[in-house]
């Protein structure tokens, strides 16, 4: 049984939610997010509520039952509170700036590395070696931060690289730390 998707999903003031046959459209203070569903997950509003409801215990449906409501539920935090992701910029000459809609970084290359920010993300850059991402659809904000991290993944030997804040790199010694006989 899905303990998740029996879960009704709470609406705050302020969202309005329209729905024609399996395509759902939240919109909130922070922008509208469309998103079709599997056609045999039922999606209704109980008065302030959203509720998920599944045809049948097959092992498909119990499946999907969760994640229509988590995706729901992803959908009406996005655009009442947003989501965000931040990352931490580390090592000698490695520093990222705003240009326009552009984020500009050098990471050690011969050359900057330039990424266009995408329709519905927002990038800013409080200082030099930090990175924030954020958006209303958590799909999208996860994307983009894994796209800007893969330009220089952090390194195990002295950590420099993009990661994200809190993220820790397990760290290995170098080849003078093998074992002296």
């Amino acid at each position: 049984m899905s303990r998740i998707g029996k879960k009704p999903i709470p609406l705050p003031k302020g969202v309005d939610v329209s729905i024609q046959g399996n395509t759902v459209t939240v919109k909130g203070p922070k922008g509208a997010l469309t998103n079709t569903f599997h056609p045999d997950m039922t999606v209704s509003q109980v008065g302030d509520e959203l509720v998920v409801a599944r045809p049948s215990d097959a092992k498909e449906h119990r499946s999907l039952h969760g994640l229509t409501r988590s995706l729901l539920a992803n959908m009406v935090t996005g655009v009442t509170e947003g989501f965000k992701k931040e990352l931490e910029v580390n090592g000698v000459g490695y520093r990222c700036a705003k240009q326009g809609k552009d984020l500009v970084m050098n990471l050690g290359y011969s050359h900057q590395v330039i990424m266009h920010e995408p329709d519905g993300i927002t990038v800013e850059v409080p200082n030099p070696n930090r990175i924030v991402v954020s958006g209303a659809d958590k799909q999208k904000v996860g994307q983009f931060a894994a796209e800007v991290r893969s330009k220089r993944p952090p390194e195990p030997y002295k950590g420099k690289g993009i990661k994200y804040v809190g993220e820790h790199i397990i760290r290995k010694e170098g080849k003078a730390g093998k074992g002296k006989k």
